[in-house]
């Protein structure tokens, strides 16, 4: 198992702030793709923190690799952190760094001190960091300033980051927020083909609804820091996202539920 909540809380981390998230109870198993969904403000960034052991939660239990991560010493804590890979919807990768140091920094919990102040000179490895970029077509990208990217060719830089790590579990959060339907599709697809390639695990936070039907097989539904409804996508019905959207403008952002998920178009967005 990857992972396991148990009525988990977690608070906000300003002193004094409202709780985040509310008793989830959740399993995850190894392999396993699935996304979550809701609106803005659910705690879909928070759930996948909490996942990636960079928050800590109020209380309630939490299994990562059916380990206790917060039991652990701050040393094995550490090392349990290098099997969970976090892509946050901004990443932060140095604005005057070239793209190629940028991928290959996925790579310095394997390198020395010395190796990793020499690969800021000269990369260690260009060639996996160009085959890591071009699966998300952005081999021509390799030795440009990140701050000459635009915000979709940034995230995407950061994904490609993942696929030269050693992470048993991908948490990515808003991969698509930036990009056109057609990269979305690729993005996506490269994702999981990663994902199961090495039986990782696969969590998506999505504001594109149609993007996830299409995509993963289970779809859990967060609003107000509760989980509204886990369930198969095929199980997920248009009442389900109305009242997961209630208060949003759904005629917008509702996609239209009867079309099979194969045909739904990946690209509208809440």
């Amino acid at each position: 198992m990857t992972f396991r909540l148990d009525k988990l809380t977690v608070r906000h981390l300003a002193p004094g702030a409202p709780v985040a998230l509310h008793e989830i109870s959740l399993d995850v198993a190894q392999g396993e793709q699935l996304a979550i969904i809701g609106p803005s403000g659910a705690g879909k960034t928070t759930l996948l923190s909490t996942l990636a052991v960079a928050h800590r939660p109020a209380r309630g239990g939490l299994s990562v690799f059916d380990q206790d991560p917060w039991a652990l010493p701050e040393d094995r804590r550490h090392g349990l952190r290098a099997s969970l890979f976090l892509a946050p919807q901004t990443p932060p990768l140095p604005p005057r760094q070239r793209v190629v140091t940028a991928v290959l920094a996925a790579r310095l919990p394997r390198w020395s001190l010395w190796q990793a102040l020499v690969s800021l000179v000269r990369p260690r490895d260009p060639d996996a960091a160009f085959d890591a970029l071009e699966r998300f077509g952005l081999g021509d990208k390799l030795y440009a300033r990140v701050d000459r990217l635009s915000g979709g060719e940034r995230q995407r830089c950061a994904l490609a980051r993942l696929l030269l790590s050693d992470a048993q579990a991908f948490l990515v959060d808003e991969p698509l927020s930036a990009l056109d339907p057609a990269l979305s599709q690729v993005t996506l697809a490269t994702l999981q083909q990663e994902a199961t390639a090495r039986n990782a695990t696969l969590v998506c936070s999505l504001h594109q609804v149609d993007a996830a039907l299409a995509s993963f097989p289970r779809i859990v539904g967060l609003r107000d820091g509760r989980v509204v409804f886990d369930a198969a996508r095929e199980r997920v019905t248009p009442e389900m996202i109305a009242a997961l959207y209630r208060n949003e403008q759904l005629e917008a952002a509702t996609p239209q539920l009867h079309e099979t998920p194969e045909r739904l178009a990946v690209g509208a967005c809440f």
